[in-house]
């Protein structure tokens, strides 16, 4: 199976993603949590294409849920991170697939519909944004970058604690910015465009392709102790060009 089959796949949510009556269509899961007719559609088009392409592959979607899988090899796809912004027509939203392979995450792929960009990885094999190879970004401390944060909007009552980590960063780097898909903001930290991105309680199909790319690219992930990330738990991440995970981790 070749990287720029998956690809091709992905790419062909684009007009499902860009169809604002099916953006429409919203149920809501939880507090501050939806989902759209665009979201349901995206996973069964990739679900069947992907079954396509790979039969013996298992697949995890966000909108079947987090459950116990029976092989050690399935994809794990987010058909659109960044389900809010697609209701209000913000234009950052992503599909990210990753594939999980025994115990790791060895290949990912982040579709941007809106830019067209597509952020891919393979283990062992580098990080690329539209076939150019991608690097993190080489600053050395807070004060030379930016930082993405994540407000974890489906628990609000983190929001106390969240915005103090948020001002303790926000004093020591340039600024601060909110996209509101994870996915993106680790892409964007892989490719350089900015030094690092946290926030608490996201799902494995939030990162899954993320971290991948991340590491490929020369960042590092983690939990906010400092923990390996096991592709496979919910929890918060801490993801940074890898130079600057320290003062990071002292932060938050």
């Amino acid at each position: 199976m070749e990287i720029r089959d998956v690809i091709e796949l992905v790419r062909q949510a684009k007009p499902l993603i860009q169809n604002r009556d099916m953006a429409d269509h919203i149920k809501v899961k939880g507090p501050s949590d939806y989902v759209t007719q665009v979201d349901m559609n995206v996973q069964k088009l990739l679900s069947e294409k992907l079954y396509e392409l790979a039969p013996e592959i298992q697949f995890l979607g966000e909108e079947e849920g987090l459950h116990a899988m029976s092989g050690d090899t399935f994809w794990i796809l987010d058909p659109v991170d960044g389900t809010t912004n697609l209701i209000h027509d913000y234009q950052h939203s992503t599909v990210s697939l990753g594939l999980y392979e025994k115990g790791e995450i060895v290949m990912g792929v982040i579709y941007d519909p809106f830019r067209e960009e597509v952020f891919y990885a393979e283990k062992g094999k580098g990080s690329w944004r539209n076939g150019e190879r991608i690097h993190a970004a080489p600053a050395e401390t807070l004060s030379e970058t930016i930082i993405a944060i994540g407000t974890a909007p489906y628990q609000k009552e983190l929001a106390h604690e969240n915005f103090q980590r948020f001002e303790r960063v926000f004093l020591k780097c340039q600024d601060i910015r909110r996209t509101g898909t994870a996915a993106m903001d680790l892409a964007y930290t892989a490719c350089g465009r900015i030094g690092g991105y946290f926030e608490e309680r996201l799902q494995p199909w939030d990162f899954a392709a993320g971290m991948l790319i991340l590491s490929e690219a020369g960042g590092k992930v983690t939990r906010f102790d400092g923990s390996p990330v096991n592709p496979l738990e919910p929890g918060g991440i801490l993801a940074s060009n890898g130079k600057l995970h320290g003062e990071l981790l002292e932060l938050l």
